[in-house]
């Protein structure tokens, strides 16, 4: 390979590189791809969770498409959007990680709006590991029911945050209520815990959420 061959692959080979990170440079589009990790949308469902217009958001999974970052897959008139594979997932998880951890500005975006999380007691995953062996606490999955079917922790059990205030009934007071939901930057198990304790239940949350349970192996399962 002569120098100007040379150059010229490396210029292509990481201009098709660079694709990923184009794609990955929209807020909007992470965001995305946070939503999908929890289960496959159509177009509709996904622009109502991220508050952007059908056409915007349908133009944010073409990027994501050309990228080869999702797929998608019909079901009847439907057209339902999906990560490609796991791989992606552990992708977003990674750059989420090493978003934390360079970017100051993550940290104090979190502090400013939500305050309260402060207040509230969070376990790791290897304390909900332990805490699940030891068989004394009652997982709760507090995200949409759509996204428990599609995948949730083994032995969770469903009450979505929205249906929670009515449902009360269906969780012991005497045993220690561990709520999750989507991620560190879903508030959905934050406001399950606050709830809980205002009833007099012993309530914390997993400060992970199902995709960070299930890229480490850890066992899920699917209705």
């Amino acid at each position: 390979m002569n120098p100007g061959q040379k150059r010229r692959f490396k210029d292509q080979v990481y201009e098709q590189f660079a694709r990923i990170g184009k794609a990955l440079s929209s807020g909007r589009r992470l965001e995305i791809l946070d939503l999908l990790a929890q289960a496959e949308r159509t177009v509709e469902d996904l622009a109502a969770e991220a508050a952007m217009s059908v056409a915007n958001c349908s133009q944010h999974l073409q990027v994501l498409r050309a990228a080869r970052l999702v797929d998608v897959r019909r079901e009847g008139l439907f057209a339902k959007y999906r990560l490609a594979d796991d791989s992606i997932l552990r992708l977003w998880l990674v750059f989420r990680e090493i978003g934390e951890a360079r970017l100051a500005e993550i940290s104090r975006v979190v502090d400013t709006f939500l305050t309260d999380r402060k207040t509230l007691q969070a376990i790791s995953t290897g304390e909900l590991r332990s805490r699940l062996k030891d068989g004394g606490v009652v997982l709760l999955d507090v995200r949409p029911a759509l996204e428990f079917e599609a995948g949730h922790i083994v032995g969770a059990r469903s009450i979505p945050v929205a249906e929670l205030q009515r449902r009360l009934k269906e969780l012991p007071k005497k045993r220690e209520i561990v709520a999750y939901c989507r991620g560190p930057y879903c508030v959905y198990a934050d406001e399950a815990v606050d709830l809980l304790r205002a009833k007099g239940y012993k309530a914390v949350r997993f400060n992970g959420g199902f995709p960070d349970w299930k890229a480490v192996g850890l066992p899920v399962e699917k209705l």
